[in-house]
């Protein structure tokens, strides 16, 4: 009986070594694969330093010199992509989760802005090499931006869930943030033109704009101007008339508030946006001026 428990003793004992060893190995991979990352973003780096130290002081003067010219030449080629996505990239950060012979995994963290607009993002990329050549994927991808923002992409970001297609995000992104410069210069246009009637009550990028006359307080005619963004990546602006109009003033004059709104419609189709605001606007302030 003895020996049976000793005989059990032994093989629970033999059990968690083979456990222990076996998270050691696990642990010596990692690290390993720590130190190939390491070796791989500071060969290059170790490499100049080690140079620099051996050489004279003429040399790390040139040095030196060039490295400066290069980093400046860095920026100027930052400014001009900048300049030509409209996205500028505040910092990337990649992180190796998995790494062996045919099989990659990434987590990389990108934050950056486009216009006014500030963005992070996160997802997981995956190469795996094949035969024929390498294959990416993009998986766990999360998106982070102001939620004002956030709402009008949830459609795009839902169907990026099936396809991951980042650049069409960016792509996206970027008309967005054009269509979004583009209402509020015209909001604080209008704002500058008529401060007695205009207003921003949520500031300059909001999407609405209130409309009321000085002597009229109470009635006030809403512009929104919303932006949609489908799943395909189309911006498509939404610009709406709503009156905000007291009951007892609607006993007297019902018609009013649904013909203006009828009316703006009219006018945005023959005139566009600014004009058909501008005619609203003065049409509130009963302006006859030209």
């Amino acid at each position: 009986m003895m020996n049976e428990e000793k005989m059990e003793d032994v093989r629970m004992l033999e059990a968690q070594i083979q456990h222990l060893q076996t998270e050691v190995s696990a642990l010596q991979d990692q690290l390993q694969d720590q130190q190939k990352n390491m070796a791989f973003n500071l060969g290059d780096q170790m490499q100049t330093a080690i140079l620099l130290l051996e050489a004279d002081e003429e040399e790390k003067e040139e040095f030196v010199l060039k490295l400066k010219e290069e980093v400046e030449e860095l920026r100027k080629t930052l400014r001009w992509q900048a300049e030509i996505n409209g996205i500028s990239m505040k910092s990337c950060k990649i992180k190796t989760l998995q790494s062996s012979g045919s099989k990659q995994v990434q987590h990389l963290f990108i934050a950056g802005h486009c216009g006014d607009m500030d963005f992070q993002m996160e997802f997981w990329l995956s190469e795996i090499k094949e035969a024929q050549g390498s294959k990416r994927m993009i998986s766990n991808l999360n998106v982070v931006m102001d939620a004002f923002d956030l709402r009008s992409f949830s459609s795009l970001l839902s169907g990026m869930e099936e396809d991951w297609n980042l650049l069409l995000f960016f792509r996206t992104l970027r008309t967005f943030s054009n269509r979004c410069d583009e209402r509020r210069q015209t909001f604080q246009h209008f704002q500058t033109k008529y401060p007695s009637v205009v207003s921003l009550p949520g500031g300059c990028r909001s999407e609405v704009m209130t409309l009321s006359h000085p002597e009229l307080p109470s009635c006030r005619l809403l512009v929104r101007w919303s932006l949609e963004v489908s799943r395909e990546g189309k911006v498509t602006p939404k610009i709406n008339v709503l009156s905000k109009i007291p009951e007892r003033a609607l006993q007297f004059c019902p018609q009013p508030a649904g013909g203006a709104a009828d009316a703006f419609q009219s006018l945005l189709r023959v005139l566009g946006p600014e004009a058909a605001i501008e005619s609203i606007i003065r049409a509130v302030s009963l302006s006859s001026d030209p």
